[in-house]
């Protein structure tokens, strides 16, 4: 297959052109390097099946001329991180929505395939759970820049959606819930590499809130073979799926075991949002995926526990 990766250097698509790679896929990386990092993908320089293009999704001609090249897209490219949407949530949604609206309208241009990655986000400040695919949106006003994020990949889910629905145009949607593992920082916002970090020089870590609002967290390796298997199974397409761990956890307690782990001297400091992201911003408290449809569909599971995530993740700060 000749892959087009959105967002190739970045966390998730660096590893995600690993795999393809090693698939015999021919993969081209689009990227702008905003937030993802050339070293990402530099081991891959100069290996005849990988191609990397510096520049943004926002610029239609070159999506244009990519897109006609390549048979299926997975559409990664995105502002991420809570830090990085309160700082700039007009960039964060420009980018967002009409990014993924130029690269959907190429995909049906040239009829080509689609997988569009979205977010937990999406469920906003719905802590029932576990979440269902089809489960209620609940979020705060419009003018709080933390639900930009939510509210932006929302339309970008609509629009792949609608672009299958009315256009015909294979789409597949997928719901990431707390990717984590080597590659990934804490630069915006990133819990797990922030905590490691802080752990490893025996820094304060530094918990926003109470610490009791909880998440799960899945490592990159089991959502890049999800992804794979998704893009290519047919019954996937217009349909959308959580993938995601239910192995809960407290963010206080994720400090207390990632001190455990490193061995650190570090002590748990509690900073209030406000202080943290903006005058009041609001989080969620739970966040947990079901992911009944993606097992039934592609016969997800999750190979590796929080405690083998974060023992990879110190590995790979102690390496860089």
């Amino acid at each position: 297959m000749r892959v087009l990766i959105t967002g190739g250097a970045g966390f998730i698509g660096s590893h995600l052109a690993d795999e393809l790679i090693k698939a015999r896929d021919e993969v081209t990386v689009l990227d702008d390097l905003s937030t993802g990092r050339f070293e990402n993908i530099e081991h891959l320089d100069g290996n005849k099946s990988f191609n990397f293009v510096e520049g943004t999704i926002l610029n239609e001609g070159l999506v244009d001329k990519l897109v006609e090249k390549i048979d299926v897209v997975y559409h990664l490219a995105a502002a991420v991180g809570v830090d990085l949407i309160v700082k700039k949530p007009l960039e964060s949604l420009v980018t967002n929505i009409k990014g993924s609206e130029i690269v959907l309208e190429m995909v049906y241009r040239y009829h080509k395939k689609a997988l569009i990655t979205s977010t937990s986000e999406i469920y906003g400040k719905n802590t029932s759970g576990p979440l269902k695919e089809d489960d209620d949106r609940i979020l705060g006003s419009p003018l709080k820049s933390r639900w930009s994020y939510s509210t932006a990949k929302a339309v970008d889910e609509m629009l792949a959606y609608e672009y299958w629905r009315q256009k015909k145009v294979p789409t597949v949607i997928v719901r990431l819930f707390n990717t984590v593992g080597p590659r990934q920082t804490g630069a915006y916002g990133m819990v797990i590499p922030r905590f490691v970090t802080q752990a490893l020089k025996d820094e304060d870590i530094t918990v926003y809130g109470d610490g009791k609002q909880s998440r799960c967290f899945l490592h990159v390796k089991n959502v890049i073979t999800a992804l794979t298997k998704l893009m290519n199974n047919e019954k996937a397409v217009g349909n959308v799926f959580n993938i995601g761990s239910q192995e809960e956890i407290t963010i206080e307690e994720l400090a207390k075991k990632i001190i455990k782990i490193t061995k650190s001297s570090s002590k748990i400091v509690y900073i209030p949002y406000d202080k943290a992201y903006e005058e009041g911003f609001e989080d969620m408290q739970r966040r947990v995926p079901d992911t009944t449809k993606a097992k039934a569909t592609i016969g997800f599971k999750p190979t590796i526990d929080l405690d083998g995530i974060i023992r990879d993740v110190v590995e790979y700060a102690r390496r860089i």
